[in-house]
């Protein structure tokens, strides 16, 4: 169908509208749906986007026909072209190269010095010709700087992708590395509805996700901490909290509280060590259970889940939730922390694509929107639920609700 002169305006536009759908009006009942969301009869049911329109079948409702609207609107920030669309599917390229050069430690060997090929090719037990390929591959993703046939690393890899340095995120792109395996199987995921990935992990595929939680909470447990007013708080529950990042940092930002991180056996020798570093065995504790199986005595006046509820179902939210609730004293605060999803399911991109990682690795994972969260809180008996100002890196936000 031929496209819209996106260069016409106000009546101009609305007249090209008019000449332009004269020959279908007859096949089509007609709205046009205008910038100020304003539904005018012309002749066609249409969405305005500038240059291009949609047709849509007879008889939409207005309202259908205005998030319609909102959806051709948002597509202009960020066109699909062709170029986008390759760039996209061979992102896994750049993700692979990062892969193997955090899996053969190549930004820790390099260390502060520059290097060349042969000697850092000794150092990770790697063929010459096979690293300088990598090699030169990082550098052009900016990753590393090579200069008279050395190589060595920026500010960045320093910083994030060295095992050594206290911001490292190896092990969360090593457990990224190990989900790769599901992802190859979405398709098989989407048409059966069941999980693909691995029916038990192995050691290292456990350490790597539990370090990975750690690295991604210690870039944000301190601003969260900072944020939350938890001042008249003497006990917290960080319920599923793995290594125990977000306990340590609140009882850092609250003197007067202490708190216990309850979580799976698994979890136990790296929340010891995140304790111990921290100087806090005193007031933080780590207790040994399984939430969907476990009692979970009280009382405490906190209850902290930071990215518990996408790996289960709604059923085992609920339940989970209510055990929580039934741990609190009354005045009690539950804050719920996770990537939320708009109400329709469709954005934010981030919890969008998180949804699918739950669908190829557990039974009934999925992201949840902040209304099928802060319903679940409702009927656990939480009152006063909001959210929280805070966003995370990844879209992840925190409601707060007290009992």
């Amino acid at each position: 169908m031929k496209r819209l002169d996106s260069r016409l305006h106000g009546n101009d536009r609305k007249r090209h509208f008019r000449t332009f759908y004269e020959r279908i009006k007859l096949e089509y009942q007609t709205f046009f749906l205008s910038t100020d969301l304003k539904i005018r009869t012309l002749g066609v049911t249409a969405c305005s986007n500038p240059g291009a329109v949609l047709i849509f079948q007879p008889g939409l409702p207005a309202e259908i026909l205005k998030e319609f609207y909102k959806k051709g609107k948002g597509m202009t920030d960020k066109e699909w072209n062709a170029g986008r669309l390759v760039s996209v599917s061979g992102a896994y390229w750049e993700a692979f190269a990062l892969h193997a050069g955090v899996s053969l430690d190549v930004f820790t060997m390099l260390g502060d010095e520059p290097m060349e090929t042969a000697a850092l090719a000794q150092k990770v037990n790697a063929d010459e010709r096979g690293l300088e390929t990598l090699l030169n591959a990082l550098t052009a993703m900016g990753l590393l700087c090579k200069a008279d046939g050395r190589f060595m690393n920026t500010e960045a890899s320093s910083t994030f992708l060295k095992t050594t340095s206290p911001s490292s995120m190896s092990d969360m792109i090593r457990h990224h590395r190990h989900l790769v395996s599901s992802w190859a199987r979405l398709p098989e995921a989407v048409r059966k509805g069941l999980p693909v990935g691995k029916k038990r992990r192995t050691r290292d595929e456990i350490r790597s996700f539990l370090l990975g939680m750690m690295n991604q909470a210690g870039r944000i447990a301190p601003r969260v901490a900072g944020e939350i007013d938890l001042y008249n708080r003497r006990h917290l529950l960080d319920l599923g909290g793995g290594p125990g990042t977000f306990a340590v940092h609140f009882c850092l930002a609250n003197p007067g509280m202490k708190a216990t991180v309850f979580d799976l056996p698994a979890a136990r020798p790296f929340a010891s060590q995140v304790i111990e570093e921290s100087g806090l065995s005193g007031r933080v504790r780590f207790l040994a259970g399984d939430y969907l199986k476990s009692g979970i005595s009280g009382p405490y006046d906190v209850v902290w889940l930071s990215h518990v509820l996408h790996s289960m179902g709604p059923e085992e939210c609920l339940f989970v939730i209510r055990k929580a609730v039934s741990a609190l004293e009354p005045d009690g605060l539950i804050l719920v922390h996770d990537f939320f999803l708009s109400d329709t399911h469709d954005a934010p991109l981030f919890p969008a694509l998180f949804a699918l990682n739950m669908l190829v690795n557990t039974l009934k994972g999925r992201s949840y929107s902040e209304r099928e969260v802060k319903d679940m809180l409702s009927e656990a008996g939480v009152k006063e639920v909001i959210r929280l100002p805070f966003r995370g890196p990844t879209d992840s936000g925190i409601l707060c609700g007290r009992v």
